[in-house]
């Protein structure tokens, strides 16, 4: 709910700071003394458009902010996370209207474009009247109404997944549609790039075996004279050979070690070392003898190097990924291969989920007809109550069969005559800003429930009325404000008297200058407020009287 509204240099208010209390408050006041100026506020701070004309004569800019309790606003407080807007406590609105056109708008402290403004505002306040913020004249906010009225949350969500879930295989099937046109392009290409890779038979591994074995055999001339010097430096040199100088020094210690144990160790040292080069010399034997130094298989490697090179090049890839290339190629051959039969199945799955859809959104269709037959009787009921005797009301629920959506295939207009012998017309269209109003309040009679939006403003919601009608609107909107919070600007004191917070607007003057002056009434300035407004300029111990009285039946103190 509104908390709070603060206004600096508006229009002719200089300074004002007003808090709001739940249920239904009035705004009274003679006339032009600006009572409708504080609902052209709120207008801006949600997110209206303005121009430096609203600037107090006096000033170089105008600022106003509003407060709102969004503690039982889920969808709200959501809405603020989602654009990472939240606050602690309360949501405060800002918007800063400067001498030279240029307008700040500000949400819990951080600046953001007038749409978010405009997003967030509709989501919290409804200004009924001859204003922007009219949520009924658009045709989402009345089929939302209905939906409400409907209560078949179930049935709303079940065509919306119906819908995504066609949309999803529409969009599927458009793209194979698509690739089918070059399928055999495709097809014939990837069919000889698989056969070619398959043929090369690549193994993982291989290539980096066949470049170890191209090395040895193409440097076996370096590496058999090298390990034939090896061997005769260790074994076989016709000179002294490492072996043979080891086996003379293991002999010369060996006879030393009677004359000095302390030789030992070292004996064995060399017994080892003889030992390690005797293997060693074997090992070198048997590399020789081992040696494959076919020239033809040096041959061979080569030839199937160069060709797994080559494939890779035609691929424009690395010769190592051949084998994973292979196998994707493969994979998307197999998916080209059975294109033809997944489409088939996208089509008959498409046409059935069109098929599920329709026959969704005719139901749909059918609860939403029976309940706009429900809402507008019991709206026209209203209507008759609130001085539009000869007043009809209607909702049209039309059909495109082949239009899809996530909300169904329905249209909806909310249609109206005022008066006796009118026809019925869109609501949009009704030019009586006063008769726009009380249908309006009808309409939040009896969706009051329904509705999400927090706060109601009617402006003038009285015009054109009095007497017995004007009780009538000032039991509905006192009665509206038993679930919401409602503000109303007023003329008529059958009106304001049901009041659960009454306002009044006073302009004032002071030498040159004229200002707005705004007061929160109590038990004993509410009755002069109210004999005011039903005696004129003299008002009498009756009149004082009669307001009271007016008071103490509507529930008042």
């Amino acid at each position: 709910m509104l908390t709070q509204l603060a206004i600096r240099d508006f229009a002719i208010i200089e300074k004002m700071e007003l808090d709001f209390t739940a249920g239904l408050s009035v705004l009274t006041g003679e006339t032009g003394a600006g009572k409708s100026i504080l609902v052209d506020a709120l207008g801006l701070v949600l997110g209206d458009r303005a121009d430096a004309d609203v600037i107090r004569a006096s000033a170089e800019r105008a600022e106003i902010s509003a407060e709102f309790d969004t503690g039982k606003l889920p969808a709200v407080r959501a809405w603020l996370d989602a654009h990472e807007l939240s606050a602690d406590g309360a949501c405060i609105l800002r918007r800063v209207i400067a001498r030279d056109g240029r307008a700040r708008g500000q949400i819990n402290g951080r600046s953001v474009p007038l749409q978010l403004l405009r997003e967030l505002g509709e989501q919290l306040v409804d200004i009924h009247g001859q204003h922007e913020h009219q949520s009924l004249l658009r045709p989402a906010a009345q089929l939302a109404l209905l939906d409400e009225f409907a209560d078949h949350p179930d049935l709303l969500a079940h065509i919306a997944r119906l819908y995504q879930d066609w949309k999803a295989t529409q969009e599927r099937l458009l793209e194979l549609r698509s690739a089918a046109q070059q399928r055999d392009t495709r097809l014939e290409l990837l069919r000889h790039q698989v056969a070619e890779l398959e043929a090369l038979g690549l193994q993982p591994g291989e290539i980096a075996a066949l470049d170890e074995e191209h090395r040895r055999l193409a440097n076996s001339g370096k590496l058999m004279a090298g390990t034939q010097a090896a061997l005769n430096s260790l074994y076989e040199s016709e000179e002294a050979s490492a072996h043979q100088l080891t086996h003379q020094a293991l002999t010369t210690l060996a006879a030393l070690t009677e004359l000095d144990p302390l030789l030992k160790p070292t004996c064995e040292l060399l017994q080892n070392a003889e030992i390690q080069l005797d293997e060693a010399g074997d090992s070198l034997r048997r590399y020789l003898s081992a040696a494959d130094l076919d020239p033809q298989r040096l041959e061979q490697i080569e030839n199937r190097l160069g060709a797994i090179h080559d494939v890779a090049r035609k691929h424009h890839a690395e010769a190592e990924d051949l084998p994973a290339l292979l196998e994707k190629l493969s994979a998307e051959l197999r998916s080209v291969e059975n294109s033809e039969i997944t489409l088939q199945e996208l089509e008959t799955e498409f046409a059935r989920l069109g098929k599920s859809y329709r026959e969704a959104a005719a139901r749909l269709g059918d609860q939403r007809r029976r309940a706009a037959d429900k809402l507008a009787g019991k709206v026209a009921a209203i209507m008759h109550e609130l001085g539009m005797p000869g007043g009809r009301f209607a909702i049209e629920v039309s059909s495109d069969p082949e239009r899809f959506a996530p909300q169904g295939n329905n249209n909806v207009e909310f249609q109206v005559s005022a008066n006796p012998g009118q026809p019925l017309k869109p609501l949009a269209r009704v030019a009586s800003g006063g008769e726009l109003s009380r249908i309006a309040l009808a309409i939040q009679v009896v969706t009051a429930r329904a509705s999400a939006i927090p706060c109601l403003i009617f402006d003038e919601v009285d015009a054109g009325i009095g007497g017995g009608v004007a009780e009538i609107v000032g039991r509905y909107l006192r009665s509206l404000g038993a679930s919401r919070q409602v503000l109303c600007v007023t003329h008529l004191a059958q009106v304001a008297s049901q009041a659960h917070q009454h306002i009044r607007v006073l302009k004032q003057t002071r030498g040159q200058a004229t200002a707005t002056h705004i007061e929160v009434l109590d038990r004993k300035t509410r009755v002069e407020e109210l004999a005011r407004m039903l005696g004129g300029v003299e008002i009498t111990a009756t009149t004082r009287k009669h307001a009271s009285e007016m008071i103490a039946r509507a529930g008042g103190d």
